[in-house]
């Protein structure tokens, strides 16, 4: 009895130091992104301004409002007027110094790690994003955002991603039968998070359930196209949104280019009006990886998160030129069919696909924030145009859910989520790369501020709290 009492009380006292422990790590790592707090930021607490002297690419139209004036109250575009026209009392005029107003921009595929990458999001002038992989931490990251207490873009998420049991893996739920997917449905929803996302090794059977359910709950859907049902038969009113330009080679072709067969597909996303998120960057970064052996080690490789760059960059990028040993021709393959993604893109944008910009962002070698300008830059090697590029990161994701539908333009009633850039973006897109100031719900953040928030991303620590926090999906999703 003895022995077992001493077992008891040394099992109680490892849980109480195991619990001690996750709790240090998790306030250290709180601590370290207090940075991020909007009480920590007094000279961008205030939401309410006169924004004199810009000339605004409102997204409405292609076309330039020039030498205008934005009236701003507690987050919201209240009027827009001629430039010095506006004289509201007791509100703080920012001068534009004849400056370009854009709308903030959105990344519609990203998967988040941790509240460094907030800041990250909001240094490249991304002020809404759609995190596909959820769990509990995104709910409380949602809440605090959503509260504002906390900087960051507009924080929409999915649930974990649904697939089969014959789908392996830890990031995702294999569900059983199709009443435990109802349920999850169900459950998802009834904790917060905006949508449901579907995954590549899902039955007929168990679609059929998570569409059926989510049509009743009215929760959206967005999916990753599932290898075991037929590309064309992926389409149904909830799913909002179809990931992954490679998919339609790999799932739609069975691997083989062809301009002539993928007609049917792009036809199909223009009829059903399903928006079309092609994470082109995401897959160029095999290309990268290929190409370059010191890519872990480059600028953007330090903005990844800890636990993902010592684990998942480094198996993708090992992974990769272990099959280029093997096969030298992998190079010049992952090349051309990276050639065929732009050609369908183009096709797309002549048949009125709806265009999402999305970058799958946060895994392999994909920056935070960095990674939508490498993608619009995609869009135009492509052969849209810059208005065309730039409607998918701002107009197009309003289309696409309820939750977007007061961002993506400069228009009286709109959230002030905004960008002043020197230049016309609409002539050169990357001067959105180093915007002046960036305002996210009518918060001004200046152009030193952003700049502290890459510099405290950057090759930062949180390789444990992100372990732990991981830990917290395993046994609550799992």
């Amino acid at each position: 009895m003895k022995y077992i009492r001493y077992l008891i009380k040394s099992i109680l006292a490892l849980l109480l130091a195991l619990a001690l422990f996750t709790g240090i790590v998790l306030l250290v790592d709180s601590r370290n992104t207090d940075y991020l707090k909007v009480s920590n930021n007094p000279a961008s607490i205030q939401t309410s301004y006169v924004i004199n002297n810009v000339n605004i690419v409102p997204m409405t139209r292609d076309t330039i409002l020039q030498h205008r004036s934005v009236w701003i109250e507690e987050g919201i575009i209240k009027k827009i007027a001629e430039a010095n026209s506006l004289h509201i009392n007791k509100v703080d005029r920012i001068e534009g110094n004849n400056g370009y107003l854009s709308p903030g921009l959105t990344d519609m595929h990203i998967h988040l790690w941790d509240r460094y990458e907030l800041g990250l999001y909001l240094a490249n002038g991304v002020t809404a994003v759609r995190n596909l992989w959820g769990y509990p931490m995104h709910l409380r990251i949602k809440k605090e955002l959503d509260d504002n207490t906390l900087f960051g873009p507009l924080f929409f998420t999915s649930g974990p991603k649904l697939t089969s049991a014959a789908d392996p893996g830890d990031d995702k739920v294999q569900v059983q039968t199709p009443e435990e997917a109802r349920e999850l449905v169900i459950e998802y929803k009834k904790r917060g998070f905006n949508f449901i996302k579907t995954y590549a090794g899902l039955s007929e059977e168990l679609f059929k359930a998570i569409t059926d359910q989510a049509k009743a709950s009215n929760i959206q859907i967005v999916s990753h196209p599932s290898r075991e049902i037929p590309y064309l038969e992926q389409f149904d009113p909830q799913i909002v949104s179809l990931e992954h330009m490679e998919e339609i080679v790999q799932e739609g072709l069975n691997y083989r280019p062809d301009s002539s067969k993928v007609k049917p597909i792009i036809q199909k996303f223009a009829d059903t009006k399903t928006s079309f998120c092609p994470t082109l960057t995401g897959y160029y970064k095999i290309y990268e990886m290929l190409e370059d052996v010191n890519v872990l080690d480059s600028e953007l490789a330090q903005y990844m998160n800890p636990l993902i760059r010592k684990t998942d960059s480094k198996v993708q990028f090992e992974r990769w030129q272990s099959e280029k040993e093997r096969n030298p021709a992998i190079t010049g393959s992952i090349y051309k069919q990276h050639q065929f993604h732009l050609y369908v893109l183009e096709q797309m944008q002549k048949n009125g696909v709806n265009i999402i910009s999305g970058t799958d962002a946060g895994i392999g070698i994909t920056a935070p924030g960095f990674s939508l300008h490498q993608e619009l830059s995609l869009y135009k090697e492509a052969g849209l145009s810059n208005y065309e590029a730039l409607k998918t990161a701002t107009v197009n994701p309003a289309k696409t859910h309820g939750e977007f539908a007061n961002t993506g333009t400069i228009e009286e009633g709109k959230i002030a989520n905004l960008i002043l850039s020197k230049t016309n973006p609409l002539e050169n897109l990357e001067t959105l790369k180093a915007p002046e100031w960036v305002m996210v719900k009518g918060h001004k953040i200046d152009a030193n501020t952003l700049s502290t928030f890459k510099e405290r991303a950057k090759n930062r620590n949180g390789f444990l709290a992100t372990v732990i926090r991981y830990a917290e999906y395993l046994w609550f999703e799992k």
